[in-house]
């Protein structure tokens, strides 16, 4: 009998979930599927209950999310068996049973049995099963039992205290998800701006006796109907995409992850548009969508969490008036009348520029916010055009303090999108570009915030030379603009620093900037990529790239407005982007190019004679005999001093004049001086495969090559300089020095044949969003190199399958270039064209290479 039951159970549960999840498919409607595979449970534990034999004073209570009627496809069935007393041997018995029988017909179920009693010593104890039992439901049983557990619940139910133990929940909950609702994989249901803090609002409603639903709460006058029917409206589309991500997974999965965003997407009929390099994947539509209901469940979560506190916590706030305007009421920021926007527009600015100017105040009151909110729509061409307005934005801008602040709230509350009609365009936009991160939006913030910090004191340590240049560059405020802009036409298709660049001329012709400004600005957007490109990607010791770079300049005044602006840009695209060597690199640029402008020609000679000299003195300081290096630098041709620092050079004298003609080879490691990494040199008679051998050893090794220098001198040693990184340096650098200069020479004294390159694995993420490897070969401008140009998905052993290539063809390598971009690399190699023969040799080279990239 009990076999029967069971399988007629298991059979009723399969079709009824058939034909929901069917259903749903069709229509497309989440509440109804949530209430129907309740309903469905509901009815099988119903008929389960009462075939189980136990006691009449019992009953089956559903809590938590089914306690609140809804299921969704994968998620568990919470329980409380409730019993007048504790079981005795035959109840017991029969419990078991019936909870086995709930496991075999396969419901993921919670289960807890408790008496009345132990029910509120564990919620008293525990704030989970205090809310849990906040939304308990009797499937079947004893009523009466049900009911005084209910009383006994809400008598013993301290609203205050269960506001501020969910509050700190919650709190807790947004720091584990970083503290944003624009992460690129969000949790639909526990990430800020998700269901959570919907069901936080509803919990703590309940617990007061305010409200049990949206509408209630719009009866109760905590919120408005508008913002009821939006709240409704977000937690719908949260629901439908918890439900999509259920019945793709086949599981409980809640994570809008990378590789699931395009069929879900999919699934809700969205589709990609344009190609190519403007190519919109349906994901992006999609993702887009779920930030912008994220945004509004957080403001409007802000402005309820503020009702129910004055209701819970009533205080008498004391209004000191700030303007006709404004009052400061307890801290925060309030309206003078309820109709302030209304009747005045311009304070919807206004507002934001007072705070800038008070730091007392820590925010605005639930009415400030909340009439901000509904009257943000006024915020139109007319309003964008007034001069009043203009004025205002371009004060907050100026502000001394409290500018990222100010327009982090304009952001939340949507104002700066209508204010910026182009940047309401890239709120909640993705970049799938393996390297950002960030959403345009957040990213574009996180720019004009770094740019800030480099006028701060306080943040001084972080960016010395940053924070030297800002305080001496006039009205650094045009740089904040220059940042606000850079990335604004992001996705529109065409060149974004193009399309960027005329939004921000408009501007500052719209908002009365001087001529001289509105260039910088202009020049600033259009060229924002370059600095970083010339700096990571082209010879710092050719002065014909110097020279380039100092025309397009012009002035100290563009040049460091660049260099600013670049270095926050790239430390604003994701936290692995930056690095030392970047840094080097473009302080590098930044101050030979100072020097040119300042009339010091960048000639060969100019920094031979400088770089010896330095390097001289530096040798004086290890005690060296002042002709100990001659000889060695008689071997070494003017390429070696314009590529090398005079640390550089002075390191590798020390370390090898002595061995200027040495049979084995010669390993020197030391930490980097840049302060990150290790700097490796290799000094041994030249063989062809060199380059790949060593670059075998560091793959091996897991190392990350940052930066290669290879020369050969005039007699025919190699010496080549490599830059690595690997994540236990810092822990025990000394014992990493022996073990590479040991096992590296031992490598090189006795070589093998190179092993054949392995295919590394791709990460997750670029897995999901692949790149189309490109490879790029063409000649330097004189004729006498080729550069070589590798983009592909960064992978463990990428280098060495270049190198490998590279081998193969003999060709000699003078530098290499290494530039990884979060999951993106572009590798730039200086290589001999002579050896590269004809041009069908060249389209050999490059097929071969595309062959070993790719996965």
């Amino acid at each position: 009998m009990k076999n029967e039951l069971r399988e007629q159970l298991k059979r009723q549960l399969k079709a009824d979930r058939q034909i929901v999840i069917a259903a749903f498919k069709e229509d497309g409607m989440p509440e109804k599927l949530l209430r129907s595979l309740r309903q469905s449970v509901d009815a099988v534990l119903t008929t389960a209950w009462h075939t189980a034999g136990l006691p009449d004073s019992t009953a089956l209570v559903g809590v938590g999310g089914y306690g609140r009627g809804e299921l969704f496809p994968y998620s568990d069935v919470d329980l409380l068996i409730l019993l007048q007393d504790a079981p005795d041997a035959a109840t017991t018995a029969r419990l078991e049973e019936l909870v086995q029988l709930l496991w075999d017909l396969g419901l993921e179920i919670g289960h807890s049995i408790r008496t009345v009693d132990e029910c509120l010593t564990e919620s008293a104890a525990d704030i989970t099963v205090q809310t849990s039992l906040l939304e308990a439901r009797i499937i079947c049983g004893d009523e009466q039992l049900f009911a005084e557990l209910q009383h006994r619940y809400h008598a013993a139910m301290d609203p205050r205290a269960f506001y501020h133990a969910k509050l700190l929940e919650m709190r807790q909950r947004h720091a584990k998800y970083e503290d944003t609702a624009f992460s690129l994989e969000p949790n639909c249901k526990e990430s800020p701006g998700g269901l959570r803090d919907l069901q936080v609002i509803l919990w703590l409603v309940k617990a007061a006796g305010l409200a049990n639903s949206w509408r209630t709460l719009a009866t109760s006058g905590l919120i408005t109907q508008t913002e009821a029917k939006q709240l409704m409206e977000k937690e719908r589309a949260f629901k439908d995409i918890r439900v999509r991500l259920h019945l793709h997974a086949g599981r409980r999965e809640d994570r809008l992850v990378f590789d699931v965003q395009t069929a879900i997407a999919e699934s809700l009929g969205l589709t990609a548009t344009g190609s190519g390099a403007n190519m919109r994947r349906a994901s992006e539509y999609l993702m887009q969508r779920y930030y912008w209901a994220a945004k509004t469940v957080t403001q409007l979560n802000t402005i309820l969490l503020q009702n129910i506190e004055e209701r819970l916590f009533p205080s008498e706030g004391v209004a000191v008036p700030i303007n006709e305007r404004f009052n400061d009421v307890n801290g925060l920021i309030d309206i003078a009348e309820d109709d302030t926007f209304e009747k005045t527009p311009s304070a919807m600015l206004e507002i934001f520029l007072v705070m800038t100017e008070r730091p007392s105040l820590k925010g605005m009151t639930a009415r400030a916010t909340r009439a901000l909110w509904h009257e943000r729509f006024q915020i139109d061409a007319a309003f964008r055009a007034d001069p009043v307005n203009r004025s205002l934005f371009l004060r907050i801008m100026q502000a001394p303090r409290g500018i990222i602040h100010a327009l982090r709230r304009m952001n939340d509350l949507s104002v700066l999108g209508r204010y910026l009609p182009n940047f309401r365009k890239i709120v909640g936009q993705m970049q799938h570009d393996l390297f950002h991160v960030y959403t345009v939006d957040q990213h574009i913030l996180m720019v004009v915030r770094n740019m800030r910090r480099f006028t701060m004191a306080e943040h001084a340590h972080e960016y010395p030379f940053c924070s030297q240049l800002m305080a001496n560059f006039p009205q650094p405020w045009v740089l904040f603009l220059a940042a606000l802009f850079h990335d604004i036409a992001k996705g529109r298709g065409g060149d974004h620093s193009k399309l960027g660049m005329a939004d921000a001329e408009q501007f500052c012709r719209e908002h009365g900037m001087s001529d001289e400004d509105t260039e910088l600005v202009v020049f600033l957007v259009e060229n924002h990529l370059t600095m970083s490109q010339v700096a990571q990607k082209q010879d710092l010791s050719d002065p014909d790239v110097i020279q380039a770079f100092a025309k397009l300049v012009g002035d100290e005044r563009h040049l460091t407005g660049l260099y600013l602006l670049t270095v926050a840009d790239i430390r604003g695209t994701s936290p692995k982007v930056w690095n030392a060597w970047k840094a080097k690199l473009l302080e590098d640029l930044y101050k030979i190019t100072l020097r040119v402008l300042g009339g010091e020609p960048h000639s060969a000679d100019n920094e031979l004679r400088n770089r010896q000299q330095e390097a001289l003195a530096t040798l004086r300081l290890y005690g060296l005999a002042p002709d100990a290096h001659e000889a060695f630098w008689k071997q070494l041709d003017v390429a070696y001093f314009l590529r090398h620092d005079a640390s550089d050079i002075a390191w590798q004298t020390r370390a090898l004049y002595e061995r200027l003609n040495s049979e084995q080879p010669v390993v020197k490691c030391r930490l980097a001086p840049i302060g990150e990494g290790l700097q490796i040199a290799v000094y041994i008679k030249d063989q062809p495969d060199l380059f790949a051998r060593i670059c075998s050893y560091f793959d091996r090794k897991n190392f990350s090559i940052l930066d290669a220098k290879i020369h050969t001198t005039r007699h025919g040693y190699a010496l080549d300089t490599f830059l690595v990184t690997e994540q236990n340096f810092a822990k025990n650098y000394r014992d990493i020095i022996s073990l590479i200069e040991h096992e590296l020479c031992g490598l090189l004294t006795f070589p093998e044949p190179l092993p054949a390159p392995g295919k590394g694995r791709l990460s997750r993420l670029s897995r999901t969003f692949p790149i189309q490897p490109t490879v790029d070969l063409r000649p330097d401008e004189r004729g006498q190199y080729y550069l070589l140009s590798v983009a592909a998905n960064d992978r463990t052993g990428l280098l060495y399958a270049i190198a490998n290539v590279l081998a193969k063809y003999k060709l000699n390598l003078h530098t290499a270039k290494v530039m990884t971009l979060g999951e993106r690399v572009e590798d730039v190699f200086l290589i001999d064209g002579a050896a590269l023969g004809s041009a069908r040799n060249q389209i050999q080279l490059e097929t071969d290479l595309l062959d070993a990239i790719k996965v």
